[in-house]
């Protein structure tokens, strides 16, 4: 019994230095202007493709190798985009004339053609005329046939037709195309400009840039490999920006706003001090990941918030472990 109750002030004696022990190894406040927090960085990556789709023709980069923006990367086949734009340039042009014919509306000389053929109908007509009326008189002294003074009449009738479609061929001619016909070939000019951008801009996209600096990560495909529009051939890791994942707890959370001043450092190299500042803090309260320690237990709810590197370099890289001081002096930024 003796020895029981000797037992239990050692336990809570081992327990109370336990527990102090894991609370030093905590991250926490240091001081009054300090947070301690870790974090993980992350760097975006982006997966490259073509617009198009085609044959590759050339892969310029390969993994590891540091591309600027703007840079060319890859290229497809230009043959057929290059004859695509010549077709609708081709259309273009078509359609460009046939709009300048309607709006010059009609030549002089074709107005005199229009003009002479009204008077050849016209003296047709008379002919015709005369023709109908010498008949007539022959069929009343039985001179010539019924048929003769019928097929008279016809030609007649039928060159009276004929000098209205010439008088009327000829106002069309002095008036000129009617505006719901400018219109439509204007129109029509519109849709073929658009296609002639079309091509041109799927010749363009049959070069891949890169987006911005970077690294890149995988190479997907090859020369000579056929790819489908939108199919990765790249992935590229950009250099900008790089931030800081982290998470704050909630007694915590009202010392920390967005702007706020940070500092960090790596495991790898503890003497380099990055410069960084809060650029965005979680609204939604969330369970500690497993992977991520703070102050509060793991069941406890904390925010997440991101630190953007404001120097970053080679040094920073994908998920790597990194403590995140925040400055939360009254005069910190």
């Amino acid at each position: 019994m003796k020895m029981r109750l000797l037992m239990v002030p050692l336990l809570a004696a081992a327990a109370a230095a336990g527990g102090y022990a894991y609370y030093r190894t905590l991250p926490r406040a240091q001081g009054a202007h300090g947070l301690v927090l870790l974090g993980n960085v992350d760097v975006r990556d982006v997966d490259l493709a073509f617009k198009q789709g085609g044959r590759i023709v050339r892969m310029a980069v390969d993994e590891g190798d540091r591309v600027k923006t703007g840079e060319t990367i890859a290229a497809l086949d230009e043959h057929y985009f290059a004859d695509d734009l010549r077709i609708a340039r081709a259309r273009e042009s078509a359609q460009e004339a046939n709009l300048a014919k309607l709006v010059h509306g009609s030549r002089p000389e074709e107005i005199a053609q229009a003009r002479a053929n009204v008077a050849l109908a016209a003296a047709n007509a008379e002919n015709r005329a005369v023709t109908m009326r010498r008949q007539k008189m022959l069929l009343s002294t039985s001179v010539a046939s019924r048929q003769a003074y019928d097929d008279a009449v016809a030609a007649s009738h039928q060159a009276d037709a004929q000098l209205d479609y010439a008088k009327a061929a000829l106002q069309l001619a002095v008036a000129g195309p009617r505006q719901e016909d400018i219109d439509a070939a204007r129109a029509q000019l519109a849709l073929e400009q658009a296609n002639v951008s079309v091509a041109e801009r799927a010749l363009s996209d049959a070069t891949l840039h890169a987006p911005s600096d970077g690294i890149v990560l995988t190479r997907v495909r090859e020369p000579g490999a056929i790819v489908a529009a939108g199919e990765t051939v790249y992935t590229v890791a950009l250099l900008t920006p790089v931030w800081v994942r982290a998470y704050v707890g909630e007694p915590d959370l009202g010392r920390v706003h967005p702007g706020m001043a940070a500092t960090v450092h790596t495991d790898s190299a503890p003497n380099r001090v990055y410069h960084g500042h809060v650029g965005f803090i979680s609204p939604v309260a969330e369970f500690t990941p497993k992977n991520v320690e703070t102050r509060q237990l793991r069941t406890d709810l904390v925010y997440r918030l991101r630190v953007i590197v404001d120097d970053p370099d080679q040094g920073l890289r994908q998920g790597m472990p990194v403590t995140v001081t925040l400055d939360t002096a009254p005069g910190g930024r």
